[in-house]
């Protein structure tokens, strides 16, 4: 489930988990005052474990050794 910020006039920001479909909040959990949904800024993307390669930001050379071996297999 995804995680969304708020920010409450009197506790200040926090984070609350809830489905994509659930309505957003009106109040604050804790105190009960009115929440003001926040938009996140640097969504970091983390994925782990067997079947996801990191072949995204390889290193230069590696994408020339990779292009010299694909045209000497052609």
């Amino acid at each position: 489930m995804p995680v969304y910020e708020y920010k409450c006039e009197t506790c200040g920001k926090f984070e609350y988990t809830q489905k994509i479909t659930d309505a957003p909040l009106t109040t604050c959990p804790k105190c009960n005052g009115p929440v003001k949904k926040l938009i996140s800024r640097n969504v970091g993307i983390i994925f782990k474990g067997p079947g996801f390669y990191c072949t995204d930001n390889r290193a230069s050379e590696y994408k020339e050794r990779a292009k010299a071996e694909e045209a000497a297999d052609s």
